[in-house]
């Protein structure tokens, strides 16, 4: 089986003369990286508009992109199990594609890899191509150090032959009346999908006391169903002196989307909503700590990120960032409480000089 994962006698070479008659997407997940998925796909769709593209997308995922035209998608349920790769495989079997981009390392995306026909399966580099992903793919996008998962995704288009990059989202969002008082309005999404990126209830609610006070700006708070969100968020509200709008558990996911649109900014940490928000153009105030945001900060919101993971780093390991393994994280629940109330004010303060409110 190893042997024949790694037979690379098939593999056709690249970058494509010619725009290829059809390609195959696939990213399961997360939500951020869904985001992070779409710059790639609307750069395919403007350089090669004759393209027929599939794109293989987890189930809680795909309702965020079901409205983009002219993709194919293909769902996978992981809570199926076994039926789930059945179900691939009936939908792939009489398909061939002219390249499979293979843009998720994980064994679960390998295995349905095996059921995707094409002479071209491109992977991430050795270097970097993580759970083993090097022994399903025939061809390697170039090894690059140090790059945001945007610009590594963008691998993926340069190997296949388009070297422009076409910073793009364009998720179409919904018109439906949102249950907001008045504008402007701050998000907070206070939790990550890992508890150690999450900030603190003291810290959110000191800024949207603040927020209300200073700006006289409507706070809501966002977040999934969860039971760590649901208590995240009550403990705000506890804390808090001024209303807070709590929409916890209240959103789907384009609901959210409309809610980012419609938003002054959102304040995150490291998060699928701070990814959800820079695709539709709204400031993130990213809160880093536990992971390097210049790996995965929200894209186009650099300049309003709160960076304490250089203190974080040289208190858990003892060196600086530029000595450590890219990707590293600090998994540990003091890191993010070095982010202080005045680090999150300073950098509203900033955004509202850029921005006036």
């Amino acid at each position: 089986m190893v042997k024949k994962l790694l037979d690379t006698s098939t593999a056709m070479p690249l970058p494509f003369k010619q725009p290829p008659s059809s390609l195959c997407i696939l990213r399961l997940s997360a939500i951020g990286d869904i985001c992070h998925t779409l710059p790639i796909i609307r750069t395919i769709q403007k350089h090669w508009p004759g393209t027929k593209l599939t794109w293989i997308i987890g189930k809680t995922e795909y309702p965020l992109v079901n409205e983009i035209k002219n993709i194919n998608f293909i769902i996978f349920d992981k809570a199926n199990g076994l039926k789930a790769y059945k179900n691939i495989h009936q939908q792939l079997k009489n398909t061939q594609f002219d390249a499979l981009l293979h843009m998720q390392m994980s064994l679960r995306t390998s295995l349905i890899s095996l059921l995707v026909k094409t002479k071209i399966k491109l992977g991430f580099d050795k270097q970097r191509a993580k759970d083993l992903q090097w022994l399903f793919t025939n061809t390697n996008i170039p090894h690059k150090e140090k790059q945001h998962v945007i610009d590594s995704f963008f691998g993926f288009t340069e190997a296949l032959g388009i070297p422009q990059h076409e910073y793009q989202w364009d998720i179409p969002v919904s018109n439906q009346a949102l249950p907001v008082d008045k504008k402007p309005y701050v998000v907070i999404s206070p939790c990550s999908s890992m508890a150690y990126r999450n900030w603190t209830a003291e810290g959110y609610a000191a800024i949207a006391d603040w927020l209300y006070e200073q700006y006289n700006m409507q706070v809501v708070i966002s977040g999934g169903y969860s039971t760590v969100e649901k208590q995240m968020a009550d403990k705000i509200i506890r804390l808090a002196k001024q209303p807070i709008l709590n929409l916890t558990a209240k959103t789907n996911l384009k609901q959210l989307l409309s809610l980012l649109k419609e938003a002054y900014c959102l304040i995150s940490p490291d998060s699928g909503p701070a990814h959800m928000a820079t695709a539709v153009n709204t400031p993130v105030i990213g809160l880093y700590a536990c992971t390097n945001p210049d790996r995965a900060r929200p894209y186009l919101s650099e300049q309003w990120t709160v960076n304490r993971y250089p203190e974080a780093v040289q208190r858990k390991f003892n060196t600086r960032v530029d000595q450590l393994k890219w990707g590293t994280r600090v998994r540990d629940e003091w890191a993010m409480k070095l982010i202080t109330v005045d680090d999150v004010k300073t950098k509203f303060n900033q955004l509202s000089q850029a921005n006036p409110v």
